[in-house]
């Protein structure tokens, strides 16, 4: 998967709210089982789980089984290199209005 499909991946799956609570929550406490989190939403374990499926796929929580449990750990990786792309865009956008505001102030004979 290239970079731009990463990022791609990322975008998606903070599409939706529910997912996007989850990787604050998962930020703010470290860990969590899907149960732990079902009891924090208005879902089931089993959406839940569907909603860390997403996560995981695009990186952002990574599961490790603990005993019958899988617990969730956020992994910021991939949420850096969203930041990076947005800085990145950001910065050609910046650079092209900048050239606009120039190219009107000096048709303009500012």
């Amino acid at each position: 998967m290239g970079d731009g499909d990463r990022v791609g991946a990322v975008f998606s799956a903070l599409a939706d709210p529910s997912r996007r609570y989850v990787v604050e929550r998962l930020a703010h406490i470290g860990r969590a089982t899907p149960t732990e989190l079902a009891g924090e939403l208005p879902m089931t374990r089993q959406a839940v789980a569907k909603h860390l499926a997403t996560l995981e796929q695009a990186g952002l929580v990574s599961g490790t089984r603990e005993g019958r449990n899988t617990v969730y750990r956020p992994n910021p990786a991939p949420l850096r290199a969203a930041t990076a792309w947005m800085e990145r865009v950001g910065a050609e956008w910046d650079e092209r209005l900048a050239a606009l505001a120039r190219h009107l102030g000096e048709r303009d004979g500012r």
